[in-house]
């Protein structure tokens, strides 16, 4: 499968919507860029060639075009969402283009919090299934870090300056202890509080 320039999505669910030309003039000189085109819309009808394309592009064809097709249905949303990831699972793709695709695929398809919350549990099934802890030891490392941030944040607005090791036994903690310093720190009046705090959850 082989692809030129792509419509954006801009217009990309306007069928007959296909510029192939870019033509510009400034202070006198002009310049007209001719280019080949890809209509994303156009496999709608190719969709079996998608399916047994070993391409990792065809995947992103397969979820824009199911992005466009569910933006009424996210039931079915849901359902090709957690299809097309486990085909990022099944198609031998190396690790980091699995991340960044399923990021990608995750951005575009999104869904509301109770059928996400039931996405997250079908891909570590998926992640279990197929011995692969990719999408979902990602997002948890992102998470941990979301926490530690917002927690050191609070902290230096709370004691001010903190002293390096001090901020860096903070990041060394367990994200459950994270959120357990996120209750505890209102009760700090120094950096001292902070000290023995980690002083007690590390003994």
């Amino acid at each position: 499968m082989n692809f030129a320039f792509l419509i954006p999505r801009r217009g990309g669910d306007r069928p007959h919507w296909r510029p192939n030309e870019l033509d510009d003039e400034l202070f006198g000189s002009r310049v007209r860029f001719c280019f080949p085109i890809v209509k994303l819309l156009d496999y709608r009808s190719r969709w079996g060639e998608l399916e047994g394309s070993g391409n990792l592009f065809a995947t992103v064809v397969m979820a824009h075009l199911k992005a466009l097709e569910t933006r009424s249905d996210r039931q079915e949303r849901q359902q090709w969402k957690i299809a097309l990831t486990r085909r990022l699972y099944e198609g031998g793709f190396a690790r980091e283009d699995v991340i960044n695709l399923f990021h990608f695929i995750d951005w575009l398809m999104s869904l509301p919090e109770e059928l996400d919350r039931e996405f997250w549990e079908q891909i570590s099934q998926i992640e279990e299934e197929k011995r692969m802890r990719y999408v979902t030891s990602v997002e948890r490392r992102a998470k941990e870090e979301e926490a530690v941030l917002l927690v050191t944040r609070q902290l230096h607005r709370l004691l001010g300056t903190i002293a390096p090791e001090v901020e860096e036994r903070v990041r060394r903690l367990p994200v459950s202890r994270v959120e357990d310093l996120g209750v505890s720190l209102f009760d700090f009046n120094s950096e001292a509080d902070l000290v023995r705090w980690l002083d007690g959850v590390e003994n």
